[in-house]
């Protein structure tokens, strides 16, 4: 396959070995996966006895798209598919791919001018201008340039494809004949041999422009919705590799890399396929085609705006603050009303813990109505209930302030926005006591379906906010003292959240707690003690919230374990990020800390709490 790739595509594109960054120069070209695909619809096409029925033509032409423009895969896997559809045109498919690799070169110069009699007549088979028909004759183009030598070496490579998918079928056969546990063991092999030739061929050469487009954009909205379809973080990686390797210039390749080393959190790996993909976007000259002189500009504000998010969520916040103030310079320089809102929310985010940071977070939402921002005016609401939560403020006002922002949602379909919306309303009414509410805002959540385009059979996407449901319902049981149904709760989020993933964190914590909170039931303290460190590493705020409840408990840690915990408190206020809640932990270690204070265990007039600034307690 590599040699048939370097014989057509790469002598235009390379000089010296070096190839060029105009790659996608070429729109397709023909590899022996094309043709058959190209079989394939000229089989669906034939009429009479041999037509294919509705019901199955309906499920192939479901099929025809991620085969028009997914990567080449290898025939015995193209098979399967075409047999799940129908397995009569799969048959059809196979016996004219053998004649072809097993016949002449002039079989399949015939083929090629037989395509063409697809678009004749009055009612022609199909359309120029449909999906196929373009694909169609982008294929009769490609092979028409190709001079004779490429024309053999297209065709010993269709050879070639034929005799190993031929080899692998006879492999197959010959599994069924053994035992049934050796033909599992000797399957698993044979499948992980297949994934491994599958990736050589597809790594074989450069993906077409389509071909990459589509592999990009399928990944990044599984990233995006539902990361454990994605690729694993390093086959990810790997196929970006290769697609960088003919195409250095491609600027959304390296903004997935980026994504894909925010899993893993990478962070010197996301810094540069971040600031590569800026830098690339300026040099292939798509941001000044779009935006005019300004183009050039907006790129480089807008990478200083997304270095800033990268640095704050990584907890560089000097770093952080440095690149915002550049995004806001350049901003303003070029009149950009747009990225100084995004930088506006961005300074609401980094200064959270002053005093004023709400009369900031009401002026981005104005402003962000002003300018026509659904989403970020959206998300100023949101953050804004969650302070106005946090510093005690009657259930009802919230609520309204949150029925306002899901008009927004609903209007723009803003699908991501009202899945965090409803979140957070189990949240809150989780804070204020009232655990019936939050279970019905839990469960539907659960029970909506997603606005947005998902797999076939699946209604929905495995986000943050569904992982943040499903933990409060977990939550909720445990309270109730229902920990088997908790139980079962956090194996469902174990299944639809593996370990490896970017949400894992939100179950793992409420795993710990739910852990926690029965010990310390049960009055099993010291249990209760050694679940601390997991709970901290996993959030501080919570993690002093639990060490003071055990402290409360215990007798021998005394007033030090008290005053380790104040000066937590105080650290956490001034270096917190946005995850993190003292005035409420405050509140929840004063209520702990009172009955300690006033018992005959602390000294009179020498308890923990005096000197502790009320700023610290959230007062």
């Amino acid at each position: 396959m590599a040699s048939v790739h370097e014989s057509l595509y790469f002598n235009p594109m390379m000089t010296n070995g070096v190839v060029h960054a105009n790659v996608f120069g070429i729109k397709d070209w023909v590899t022996p996966y094309k043709i058959a695909v190209l079989v394939l619809l000229n089989e669906m096409g034939r009429t009479g006895e041999a037509a294919v029925s509705l019901m199955e033509r309906r499920r192939l032409n479901q099929l025809l798209l991620p085969l028009l423009q997914g990567p080449d895969i290898t025939l015995t896997k193209l098979y399967k598919l075409i047999e799940e559809s129908c397995p009569q045109l799969a048959n059809s498919v196979q016996i004219r791919i053998k004649l072809m690799a097993e016949g002449e070169l002039k079989d399949m110069e015939q083929f090629f001018d037989d395509l063409s009699d697809s678009f004749s007549g009055t009612e022609p088979e199909v359309h120029k201008t449909s999906v196929v028909g373009l694909f169609l004759r982008h294929m009769i183009l490609a092979y028409s340039k190709l001079s004779f030598s490429q024309v053999f070496k297209l065709y010993t490579a269709l050879q070639q494809y034929f005799q190993n998918g031929e080899k692998k079928t006879v492999e197959d056969a010959d599994m069924e004949l053994t035992s049934r546990e050796e033909g599992e063991r000797k399957m698993e092999k044979e499948e992980l041999d297949v994934s491994i030739r599958e990736e050589e061929v597809s790594c074989s050469g450069p993906l077409s422009q389509k071909q990459a487009e589509f592999f990009l954009s399928q990944q990044a909205s599984l990233l995006k919705n539902d990361e454990t379809k994605a690729l694993p973080p390093a086959s990810l990686q790997k196929e970006l590799n290769n697609l960088l390797k003919f195409n250095p210039d491609f600027a959304e390749a390296h903004y997935l890399s980026y994504l894909n080393n925010l899993r893993v959190q990478d962070v010197f790996s996301s810094t540069h396929s971040l600031l590569h993909y800026f830098d690339r976007l300026i040099l292939t000259g798509a941001e000044s085609k779009s935006n005019g002189e300004e183009g050039y500009g907006r790129s480089l504000r807008y990478a200083a705006l997304n270095l800033a998010a990268l640095h704050c969520r990584f907890g560089h916040y000097q770093q952080a603050e440095l690149a915002l103030q550049e995004a806001i310079r350049i901003a303003q320089e070029s009149n950009d009303h747009v990225c100084l809102q995004h930088c506006l929310s961005w300074l609401y985010v980094l200064g959270q813990k002053r005093s004023d940071s709400y009369v900031l977070l009401e002026h981005s939402v104005k402003k962000a109505v002003h300018f026509g921002l659904p989403y970020l005016a959206s998300l100023g609401i949101q953050s804004l209930v969650q302070q106005r939560a946090f510093a005690g403020k009657t259930a009802n006002k919230l609520m309204d302030a949150l029925k306002d922002s899901d008009l927004l949602h609903w209007k723009h379909s803003l699908s991501e926005l009202i899945d965090i919306s409803i979140a957070q309303k189990t949240a809150i009414w989780r804070l204020y006591g009232r655990s019936t509410m939050a279970l019905q805002q839990a469960q539907m959540l659960l029970s909506m379906n997603s606005l947005e385009s998902v797999n076939a059979g699946v209604q929905q996407n495995n986000t943050e906010s569904f992982a943040v449901a499903l933990c409060h319902l977990a939550e909720l049981h445990a309270e109730q003292g229902c920990f088997a149904a908790a139980s079962e709760v956090l194996k469902h989020l174990k299944e639809r959240f593996p370990p490896n993933s970017q949400h894992a964190q939100l179950w793992m914590l409420c795993d710990q707690k739910i852990q926690f909170d029965r010990a310390m039931h049960d009055g099993k303290y010291h249990l209760a003690d050694s679940l601390v460190t997991g709970i901290t590493a996993l959030h501080s705020t919570e993690g002093v919230y639990s060490s003071c409840t055990t402290g409360s408990e215990s007798n021998d840690r005394g007033t030090q374990a008290f005053t380790e915990i104040i000066d937590s408190l105080s650290e956490n206020q001034e270096h917190r990020n946005g995850d993190q809640c003292p005035a409420v932990c405050g509140r929840a270690v004063l209520a702990i800390l009172l009955p300690y204070h006033c018992t005959a265990r602390a000294p009179a007039g020498a308890g923990p709490l005096q000197g502790v600034p009320a700023t610290v307690l959230g007062l």
